[in-house]
């Protein structure tokens, strides 16, 4: 299978992959003119000997709120992200801060069960980012949906990653790659008009949605 051909959705392969598995979005913060101070700290830390997890992407903001890092890692289970989280709070410097990062959110997610593990490669250099804050009890019907829209969807622009939050308010988080704004636009629209996007019965739990465009840095897995 090549970088270019999507791996396929749902199936009781991609389920049993999926069991146990987590994802950590940190997200940095910094001054416009401390982007490159920032990215250094991000290898060092995720490399440390002491680190667990595996990284996935990295990428810089350009459209939404700018000054920010985003850095998607990968976990086996539960205990292995809780380690690694308890790293990051009793560190004096996590990701290389504090003199260059005003500020750092760590997030924990579990993928929707039907979406294979995050797979790296060259499927940029446009990803957007979407972050949707669900309605209390939201979150069964919206996995029901894409369970049932995202094969398609998948088919023509492929996923890499959706997510639903572990803690705080009921949140979905997705991860879409395109090789251009023009790109995106174009799917977006054709899906749409094709009937194949948004899934049944999930917009109607949103309520409220963000969106970023992000483009990965020099060292990230995703590009």
């Amino acid at each position: 299978m090549t970088e270019d051909q999507p791996v396929p959705i749902s199936g009781e392969d991609v389920e049993a992959s999926q069991q146990g598995m987590r994802y950590e979005l940190a997200t940095l913060s910094f001054r416009l003119l401390d982007a490159e101070k920032a990215a250094a700290g991000v290898l060092p830390w995720v490399e440390d000997p002491d680190a667990e997890g595996r990284l996935l992407g990295c990428w810089q903001t350009e459209n939404g709120p700018l000054g920010r890092l985003m850095v998607l890692r990968g976990f086996t289970d539960d205990a292995e992200l809780s380690r690694e989280r308890a790293r990051a709070r009793r560190s004096v410097v996590p990701f290389g801060g504090p003199a260059h990062l005003t500020d750092l959110t760590l997030q924990s997610f579990a993928p929707f069960p039907f979406v294979p593990p995050v797979r790296t490669g060259r499927f940029g250099p446009v990803y957007e980012i979407r972050d949707y804050h669900l309605r209390p009890g939201g979150l069964p019907a919206t996995l029901a949906g894409w369970r049932q829209a995202l094969p398609a969807r998948h088919r023509v622009d492929p996923l890499t990653v959706a997510m639903y939050a572990l803690d705080g308010p009921d949140r979905i988080l997705q991860i879409w790659p395109f090789r251009s704004l023009d790109e995106r636009v174009a799917l977006r629209r054709d899906l749409y008009a094709a009937g194949l996007w948004p899934p049944p019965g999930a917009p109607e739990q949103i309520l409220d949605a963000t969106s970023v465009i992000a483009w990965p840095t020099a060292f990230s897995p995703l590009t």
